[in-house]
């Protein structure tokens, strides 16, 4: 059980964690996919160097 009463409770997050599961693998599997996480990661990077 949640221990706030406006947190989801960690059973209810693995249950929808396994439904999106196999869609999330399957698009960043894609070129459209891998082309946003480098992005991505290049957005974290320049991040970084700026904090």
């Amino acid at each position: 059980m949640a221990s706030k009463n406006n947190e989801i409770p960690k059973h209810e997050l693995q249950a929808l964690a396994r439904a999106f599961a196999d869609d999330i693998i399957a698009f960043f599997e894609t070129e459209e996919g891998q082309k946003e996480y480098e992005e991505w990661l290049q957005q974290k990077k320049d991040t970084e160097k700026v904090a």
